[in-house]
């Protein structure tokens, strides 16, 4: 069995694609440099695609003109607490991010005859971007159906989403459990030498360790 997963450097993809080669899958990683603010995911990305020794291809696809505090320099990265996250749509969203990141991926499992494409969202602890939830998932497998060359022959590419209903606790326990080289991700939505411990992705994963009465591996700029 073939799969394309989609790796950005950070916690959920890396323990999704620990998933996928669990489950027996020969991955191929992909990772997109979309012109997000910063290199270190993408080289979290390849330091993990090299730990596991999977192919691993980064494909420029810029987004720059996307408007994003994830793309755009001048938009502020905002900080909220725990208890804010989740009920509205933050700056850090790129819009339709994962319809682009997915039809790549499924273009690129077709020409590699992949069943499976592996994508790391998450709708329970996650910043509300609508493209990371089940409906839009289901959606997006119904297009390929009839929108691909394997769809209309009957073997349509499947979209697997391993963590998309787990706590952000759950997602670290898995990684563990899977010895998924949690070390190496990086989720910070920041570029600096450390983590910024105060934007969503770093607060929710930070909550992932602390549920689990564990110190995160990674070092940030305010915690000692």
């Amino acid at each position: 069995m073939k799969a394309i997963c989609l790796l950005s450097g950070g916690l959920d993809s890396t323990v999704t694609m620990a998933c996928a080669l669990r489950q027996g899958f020969a991955v191929t990683a992909l990772t997109i440099n979309y012109g997000q603010r910063h290199q270190r995911e993408l080289d979290a990305a390849r330091a993990v695609a090299s730990h596991y020794g999977v192919e691993h291809i980064v494909m420029n696809f810029p987004l720059t003109s996307f408007r994003s505090a994830l793309t755009d320099q001048n938009i502020p990265v905002p900080d909220r607490t725990v208890e804010e996250i989740g009920y509205d749509i933050p700056e850090t969203y790129v819009p339709a991010r994962n319809i682009v990141f997915l039809s790549i991926a499924a273009g690129l499992a077709e020409s590699r005859e992949a069943s499976s494409v592996f994508i790391g969202a998450n709708s329970i602890d996650y910043s509300g971007y609508p493209d990371c939830r089940p409906e839009f998932f289901q959606a997006f497998e119904n297009m390929l159906d009839v929108g691909t060359k394997r769809g209309v022959m009957g073997h349509p590419v499947r979209i697997e989403h391993p963590i998309l209903r787990k706590t952000k606790a759950e997602i670290v326990r898995m990684g563990l459990k899977l010895e998924a080289p949690l070390h190496l991700t990086w989720s910070c939505y920041r570029g600096g030498e450390k983590a910024c411990g105060h934007c969503d992705s770093c607060l929710l994963r930070l909550k992932g360790f602390r549920d689990n009465s564990l110190r995160d591996p990674i070092t940030y700029e305010d915690l000692t």
